[in-house]
């Protein structure tokens, strides 16, 4: 066979091998064909992704990562698209950049240690998941650990791991049985697996313990709540995008909200408290009560605040919270208003307290380089579904019915550190209020549910969620989802959550596992380049 047709064969098969693993990837979480996920496949999904990178060169690695990122998250995404075919295309290039660099590292993680190199890669991989969480465009969307939130037994070490330590017990199989079928190729004549082992059985036998000690923690560690003090919320889902529409369907909204209210309220015993979700009443609250600049959005925040003065339970509310906050903006014109994302509590038609929301979304809540990119700025402000706000400074705790609790926004509970320091300044419930109504995906929403789980076990507190269209539920401390609504519904659920503030291990010592993964890793990177570098200048 030629030269030029053995590297067209070579990538083929290492295309189709990238391509076996994005698919893989997509299906081990919630998608179109599965609405809860295949959580099998995660534990296999990545063996192609390794087995390239041992086979392509360091070069090549660069174009395979490109490659491979923008398809996996292609797909796992692919509802993205309905918000904005733009929004699907900047995740899977931000995608495409990030494993364009994370491959040549995996690679050299083998060239630098070639006995055992693929420990190297897990934790390369560990500190990858940990970092791409981080600042303006973290994103905790495919964290690999999230496609186990069905099984039970496997997340309860998230109380003191986090989902990273999930997404190390799942990753090392991967490395492990890449490196197997890789060097299986190389050697003459082919390498039994049980050779292989023979040489690699103490990193497999560390990660067999590593999975016994987990399910037996998982089975044991799991309580019996029955006894415990519970708390009942009333959750609305109103099932529409409450930005949609002008003032007309914003009236019709809050009559939605009122009779679905009304009917929780005519249960006996009635709800502790009721909530709505994120922005689900769209005129401004505060604003609107304080400047009355619209008189149609003063009559209907009139009509809310008489609604709520009749109540004698409290309602937590979403709403887009806006000021005139002249240490920010002088201009006093309402077009110079500041707005936050913010939730607020009413009691017989007082505002109590209200939290603003402190992790917006990239590009459609939060855009802060005005001045360094005016015209991605200007085109951002010039589309209607796109809120861009200001970032709140505190992670508030309420008081109301009789618990404390927290109300983390939407894209928030996808992040653990953020439910961990609700937690930690006192929070014994957590109440997620969100709105995935755009997405008109219910592989969608069943991602973001996933993610919620985990809060909850993290922290070992209670967390519920209500939503514009789904999915709203109850979820106990062990992770196990109590009640929830039909998705894309209009209806009303109350919940019976228990109310426990035990101190997980998370809550106490929060990503210390990814963050010690990456040290490590960097360590032995710096370590292995000169090793190599000195070995070359004695050569």
């Amino acid at each position: 066979m030629s030269k030029s047709l053995t590297g067209l064969k070579t990538v083929l098969i290492q295309s189709g091998a990238l391509l076996t693993g994005a698919v893989c990837f997509a299906g081990a979480f919630p998608n179109a064909l599965a609405e809860k996920g295949l959580p099998f496949l995660a534990w296999i999904a990545y063996i192609p992704v390794f087995w390239v990178i041992r086979q392509a060169s360091l070069g090549s690695t660069f174009l395979w990562g490109a490659f491979y990122g923008y398809t996996a998250y292609s797909l796992f995404n692919f509802w993205l698209s309905d918000f904005h075919p733009i929004a699907g295309l900047i995740v899977g290039l931000v995608y495409l950049v990030y494993f364009m660099v994370l491959f040549p590292l995996l690679k050299l993680g083998v060239l630098l240690y070639p006995r055992r190199g693929y420990i190297l890669q897990w934790l390369f991989w560990m500190a990858f998941e940990y970092l791409r969480t981080q600042g303006f465009l973290g994103y905790a969307y495919g964290i690999i650990g999230y496609s186990q939130w069905q099984v039970i037994p496997i997340i309860q070490i998230a109380d003191t791991f986090g989902v990273w330590g999930v997404s190390g017990l799942i990753m090392f199989p991967n490395v492990w049985l890449a490196e197997f079928l890789s060097k299986k190729e190389r050697a003459a004549g082919g390498q039994s697996f049980f050779y292989f082992l023979k040489w690699e059985k103490i990193p497999a036998l560390v990660w067999l313990g590593a999975l016994a000690g987990t399910l037996v923690y998982g089975f044991g560690s799991q309580i019996d709540y029955s006894s415990a003090p519970v708390s009942r919320l009333a959750l609305i889902q109103h099932n529409t995008d409450p930005w949609l529409g002008g003032m007309g369907e914003y009236r019709r909204n809050f009559d939605v909200l009122k009779r679905l209210s009304d009917e929780a309220l005519q249960q006996e015993p009635k709800p502790d408290m009721i909530v709505w979700s994120e922005t689900a009443f769209v005129p401004r609250i505060y604003w609107h009560l304080q400047y009355r600049g619209d008189p149609d959005s003063y009559i209907l925040v009139k009509d809310l605040m008489e609604y709520l003065s009749a109540q004698e339970v409290p309602f937590v509310i979403g709403n887009d919270d806006a000021r005139k906050e002249p240490l920010k903006n002088p201009n006093a014109g309402e077009e110079f208003r500041v707005d936050y994302n913010a939730v607020m509590l009413f009691e017989q038609g007082n505002l109590v307290e209200l939290y603003r929301k402190q992790h917006l979304v990239p590009f459609t809540e939060l855009f802060p380089y005005k001045k360094q990119l005016p015209g991605v700025y200007k085109e951002l402000k010039k589309r209607e579904d796109i809120h861009l706000w200001e970032p709140g400074e505190k992670s508030v705790v309420f008081s109301g019915a009789g618990v404390r609790f927290s109300t983390p926004i939407c894209f928030e509970d996808t992040f653990g550190y953020l439910t961990r320091d609700f937690v930690r300044n006192g929070a014994e419930l957590i109440v997620n209020l969100s709105n995935d109504a755009w997405s008109n995906s219910l592989p969608a929403q069943m991602q973001h549910l996933g993610m919620a789980v985990f809060r909850a076990v993290e922290n070992r507190r209670s967390l519920v969620r209500s939503t514009a269209s789904g999915q709203t539920c109850g979820i106990d401390p062990n992770g196990r989802i109590l009640d929830m609504a039909s998705p894309f519904t209009e209806t009303q659920i109350t919940v019976s959550v228990p109310i426990v503030t035990p101190q997980a291990r998370y809550t106490v010592y929060g990503d210390f596992f990814p963050v010690l993964c990456a040290g490590v890793g960097g360590l032995l990177l710096i370590f292995g380049i000169l090793s190599a570098t000195l070995k070359k200048i004695g050569r």
